[in-house]
């Protein structure tokens, strides 16, 4: 497979996910070569994750995400994660509130790159996809246009958020159809210390699930030690 090698030309993306660790699973890998390279990176995460942990309360949960999800951002050159209020993990919904609110984070952050998740009902290695992570995958590529529509969601203009049409570049990741990708080669190593960042999360997986080396190894890997971040890519 042949993938073009993903655009350059731009100073802002958003990536945007449902629970604290989804980026690590890859993205973060080209967000590090992204920030390497003087360019501003933003989270934003749909949910806490709160529910993600089988052993801990998710009011406990929650606040432990959420840093475990900053000190991984911190390792790939991201200071600025920021957390949609009002979402429960595990039970998020394609639906207009979350479309309004994704459109309002677009036009608060005013990217040229916005990043997500598939919204597929699998991924390529055969393992089936969460339903947030569809919901929020294809959520983002409605509210991606809705953001820069000043007659969709009027309300937001009365707020103060004027529309933003400057997003050029949309990239769904994981997907069974990618377009593009970056050579993450030299950020790898970032990537994994980025994933090993969510500690408590990791420890209360199973005692033989795959290390984050192991795993970003499969997702990212190639030939001959190559790594690569692939996505699925719309141009605007």
């Amino acid at each position: 497979m042949t993938l073009q090698p993903f655009p350059t030309d731009w100073q802002r993306a958003l990536c945007i996910a449902a629970h604290p660790d989804d980026l690590e699973y890859g993205t973060a890998a080209a967000v590090a070569t992204w920030t390497a390279a003087g360019r501003q990176v933003d989270y934003l995460l749909v949910t806490r994750g709160e529910a993600g942990i089988a052993t801990m309360a998710p009011e406990q949960a929650g606040p432990v995400r959420e840093q475990e999800e900053r000190d991984g951002a911190t390792e790939v050159g991201v200071t600025r994660v920021h957390f949609l209020d009002g979402f429960a993990d595990g039970v998020l919904e394609a639906d207009l509130r979350l479309r309004r609110e994704l459109a309002r984070a677009i036009r608060v952050h005013r990217p040229e790159v916005v990043t997500t998740l598939t919204h597929a009902e699998s991924f390529p290695g055969g393992g089936l996809n969460q339903a947030d992570h569809r919901a929020v995958g294809l959520t983002v590529l409605d509210a991606v246009a809705a953001a820069g529509n000043r007659w969709i969601f009027p309300e937001l203009v009365e707020e103060g958020h004027e529309p933003w049409d400057g997003v050029r570049w949309v990239a769904s990741a994981a997907g069974h159809q990618p377009t593009h990708e970056v050579d993450v080669t030299d950020t790898f190593d970032r990537a994994v210390a980025s994933l090993e960042a969510h500690r408590q999360y990791l420890a209360a997986l199973p005692a033989d699930y795959p290390s984050p080396r192991q795993l970003l190894t499969g997702i990212l890997g190639g030939d001959e030690g190559r790594f690569a971040w692939r996505a699925q890519v719309w141009e605007r």
